[in-house]
């Protein structure tokens, strides 16, 4: 027997468990736990553009949900075949019942429980709208000139548009990123790297501070004091890097009791020193859709800083992790071709995974190692 999914509708806000501006990681974690309700879910996005695309979830037969590109938060969410009993759907709208099981859901049921709203095609009311075609989610969302008919009442809504509100500056387009909105605060918006140096982290929030994270100077107990306790506490067994060092068999004994501080909600892992217990490493992660770590770790929205012009610019050149891994590495050495790379493949150490891109290459420079998908892509950057 199938469960019946109850929902509400909250406009400019979401539809049941899906909250407008929820990180796609987030979403794709709960829906793991959620697989007798969705057990079918597909993943769309723009493989030549990975970095920077919309990634649509098709959770059939219900829901479209729409992450906006750039710091992939859900953007719009679709809701249709209303009437499909596979599962049933019982839909709210404050504390009523519109519509339940088989019954399709009327234009009239609609205006009785929103009320009024402007003429169009659709019933546009602000944070949602009701569309009487069964079109994709990402289909205009203007209106046209209105129906005429004795069978306006009894439309049947074919699809339930759940959008961020519109503010002053006009319409939400779909392909904007989205409003910063209470869910989001707490989570980074944005980090700036700085060779040699460490991390600055500016999060989402009406007044927060950026929190400076230093190579060699934060403490494992400064981390869990700014940003709480890790994900996961992971102790470093696999020291085969070591071989590469002029001092192999001595680096490889530095290591022995180093260990990861994993932050997967913010993109981030901290390699901390065993005996200073001082941060060694720290990795950025772009969540890149379709490499081998999307959805390991939340995307980290990362920005690489160089140097100054001078004492009074404040605003140093930046690259960012949409940039193609050519102009990040002319950026990081303009004077010398890219460094050989070395081979890492993700499926190395378990014969049972198979991914269909798990090759990537790793770029060594001067303080920070690039990681790099067979499309140019950065899909990590590791400072030290």
């Amino acid at each position: 027997m199938l469960s019946t999914l109850e929902v509400d509708i909250r406009p400019g806000s979401g539809i049941g468990m899906f909250e407008l501006g929820s990180s796609l990681w987030s979403v794709i974690t709960m829906l793991r736990g959620l697989q007798h309700l969705f057990p079918q879910v597909e993943v769309k996005f723009d493989a030549e553009n990975a970095s920077t695309t919309p990634v649509i979830l098709h959770l059939r037969p219900h829901f479209d949900l729409l992450f906006s590109g750039y710091h992939q938060r859900l953007h719009s969410i679709c809701l249709r075949k209303i009437t499909d009993l596979h599962p049933p759907i019982v839909l709210r709208y404050k504390d009523s019942v519109i519509c339940s099981g088989s019954d399709p859901l009327v234009k009239v049921q609609i205006t009785r429980a929103f009320g009024p709203t402007y003429p169009g095609d659709e019933l546009r009311y602000p944070g949602v709208w009701f569309s009487f075609e069964d079109d994709a989610i990402n289909e205009s969302l203007k209106g046209g000139m209105p129906h005429t008919g004795l069978d306006q009442r009894s439309k049947e809504v074919k699809r339930i548009i759940v959008t961020q509100k519109e503010t002053q500056s006009g319409e939400h387009d779909a392909l904007d990123e989205v409003i910063p909105c209470p869910i989001m605060f707490g989570d980074v918006s944005r980090a700036i790297i700085k060779i040699h140096y460490g991390i600055v982290l500016h999060f989402f929030a009406p007044s927060s501070s950026p929190l400076h994270i230093c190579l060699g100077q934060t403490t494992a107990q400064d981390l869990n004091l700014d940003l709480g306790p890790p994900s996961r506490v992971y102790y470093k067994e696999d020291a085969r890097m070591a071989i590469h060092s002029p001092n192999s068999q001595l680096d490889e004994d530095s290591c022995s009791n180093d260990y990861f501080y994993n932050y997967f909600h913010h993109g981030i892992d901290f390699l901390i020193s065993g005996q200073t217990h001082r941060v060694r490493k720290i990795i950025l992660h772009s969540n890149v859709p379709g490499s081998p770590l999307f959805q390991h770790y939340k995307r980290c929205p990362w920005e690489l800083e160089g140097k100054p012009e001078d004492d009074e610019d404040d605003t140093p050149p930046r690259m960012r992790f949409p940039d193609k891994f050519e102009a990040i590495s002319h950026f990081l050495s303009p004077r010398d071709p890219p460094p050989p790379p070395m081979i890492l493949d993700r499926t190395d150490d378990d014969d049972t995974i198979t991914l269909p891109s798990p090759i990537s290459r790793l770029y060594g420079y001067s303080g920070a190692i690039l990681e790099v998908n067979e499309a140019s892509q950065v899909v990590a950057v590791t400072l030290f």
